[in-house]
């Protein structure tokens, strides 16, 4: 599978204002969405061509992403994860067309200011609740990330929560045992509602969860 991408390079930052979307999007509409088959058929080289040399030695196994940002909005916490882990890929996954499109506009800017550095972050447009083991193997993943998810109070549409006892398996199957996150300082105040929830003097709550191992087979 072909990334998404096909936007001219832009050196100059993108301004929020030509990207507005709304806050909410139905994760369970039938969007026009591309994703690969299976995790293997991705072209993560397009995405990451810096971690894709064409001339690696032989037998070298490919760089894989470790960290995946769910609803990564305007890219705060992608670009704050490339200045701490450089060597570390991670993905943000966007639902909002136009968010996405952001994003991925932000870190080309970023890239054309800093030749060298944020080669190790990007952004696609994907739905996390129906498409995220096309994206990652079983226990790829080291820290899993959902930044201000919508709580979706009417009961109507609990079912769109990307948060919920349902998806949890689908998290589990990507998520490495025993992965823990040490980076809940810097949550808060990476992504806009996080800085938008200080200032009205509203600190955001912060949860850490840890993947279990599975039970030995045979056992209870």
């Amino acid at each position: 599978m072909a990334a998404q991408g096909g936007e001219e390079e832009a050196p100059v930052p993108p301004q929020k204002r030509f990207y507005r979307q709304r806050a909410h999007s139905n994760p369970l509409a039938d969007h026009t969405l591309r994703y690969p088959p299976r995790p293997q058929d991705m072209d993560w080289a397009s995405l990451f061509p810096a971690f894709f040399p064409p001339n690696a030695p032989p037998g070298t196994p490919p760089a894989r992403v470790e960290f995946a940002d769910v609803g990564c909005g305007y890219g705060g916490l992608l670009v704050a994860l490339a200045e701490l882990f450089p060597q570390t890929l991670a993905l943000g996954l966007e639902l909002r067309g136009k968010v996405a499109a952001f994003t991925r506009a932000r870190l080309r800017a970023l890239r054309a200011a800093r030749p060298g550095h944020f080669g190790n972050v990007a952004c696609v447009r994907g739905n996390a609740m129906k498409h995220l083991p096309h994206f990652f193997h079983r226990a790829q993943l080291s820290k899993l990330f959902f930044l201000f998810p919508d709580p979706h109070f009417k009961r109507t549409k609990h079912k769109w929560r990307i948060i919920s006892p349902a998806m949890l398996a689908e998290y589990g199957f990507v998520l490495r045992p025993g992965a823990e996150d040490p980076l809940v300082p810097l949550l808060p105040a990476v992504t806009e509602e996080g800085q938008r929830a200080q200032r009205a003097g509203r600190p955001p709550r912060t949860a850490v969860f840890r993947r279990r191992p599975d039970p030995p087979p045979g056992g209870p």
